[in-house]
């Protein structure tokens, strides 16, 4: 549920291909040898890239999308609803537009519809800084969502687009929950296993499955383990975790794949997903694992 493709991309300037370039985690063909149903590509920005140009790089990475992504023979094809990944063909990968952080709309409404009416199917409100919307995970104010932020989850609801959690401060966070009706976490793990910021607290789990909202748990070392270095392993026991705090039909991925420094071992890229599948079913029984890896988000999807 959640890479940041489309930024590499478009920082890469055409000298890498989403075909084959071994620069991507996730590409063409790593998501074909992993056996991909679905990915989401995020449209995130440099925090510092100037205000007046933030909208024009947003619209940049969505053309590099629709151009390089979905220009491959028709195998990958754009999901323009959620729930059109229940008729996708067989052979077919689905691809989902989101967006990280609101800061390209600025204060411009009518901008968010242009993304969502786009294609645009999950909305983070914040990346880790505050901005109009919320505040995020780094930001030391912890204050939560503003008049603005609220009326973009309004939005979000009546287009039956997810809120993604993943990155907001606690306050926005609790905030998203009393008002959003889809509710998401595209890429965070649990907090009491690996004491990130950016992972979720008990309490914060145990709302996100009392709602019945996904979590996705991240590939990213530095939330898996407080040593920084992990396998696939230490991912497993996040999964668990969730699956013990009674989430075990709310579990999913989100590799964060492309917007990580550092991997966990076994899990470098797209193409190791059926490896991690192999790893969960010493673990968990076929069932479960089948929600794990597609079943449990189809049963989530917004209608």
């Amino acid at each position: 549920m959640h890479c940041d493709v489309l930024y590499k991309l478009q920082q890469a300037k055409g000298r890498i291909t989403f075909q084959d370039s071994p620069e991507l985690d996730v590409n063409f063909e790593r998501m074909m040898e992993g056996e991909m149903l679905l990915q989401s590509f995020a449209i995130f920005l440099d925090p510092e890239v100037p205000v007046e140009q933030k909208w024009k790089k947003a619209v940049e990475q969505s053309n590099i999308f629709k151009q390089h992504v979905l220009h491959r023979n028709g195998v990958i094809k754009p999901l323009k609803k959620w729930k059109d990944l229940e008729t996708l063909p067989e052979g077919k990968i689905a691809a989902a537009l989101t967006l990280e952080g609101v800061e390209p709309i600025g204060q411009d409404i009518e901008r968010l519809e242009q993304l969502l009416n786009g294609g645009v199917l999950s909305v983070g409100l914040t990346w880790n800084n505050a901005n109009l919307a919320a505040d995020g995970i780094e930001e030391t104010r912890g204050a939560g969502l503003t008049r603005f932020g609220k009326e973009i989850v309004k939005r979000l609801n009546a287009h039956r687009a997810f809120t993604d959690v993943s990155h907001l401060s606690e306050k926005s966070f609790w905030d998203v929950m009393d008002i959003s009706e889809f509710p998401i976490a595209s890429h965070s793990s649990a907090k009491a296993i690996c004491s990130h910021k950016r992972n979720l607290n008990d309490d914060q789990i145990k709302a996100m499955i009392e709602k019945d909202a996904m979590i996705h748990v991240i590939f990213h070392p530095l939330f898996t383990t407080e040593s920084g270095t992990a396998d696939m392993e230490d991912v497993v026991r996040h999964i668990e975790h969730i699956a013990e705090l009674g989430g075990i039909q709310n579990i999913g991925f989100g590799s964060d794949f492309d917007g990580i420094p550092s991997h966990v071992k076994g899990l470098e890229n797209a193409s190791d997903f059926q490896d991690f599948i192999a790893v969960l079913e010493h673990h968990f029984g076929k069932q479960e694992v089948e929600g794990f890896a597609y079943q449990n988000f189809m049963n989530h999807l917004p209608r």
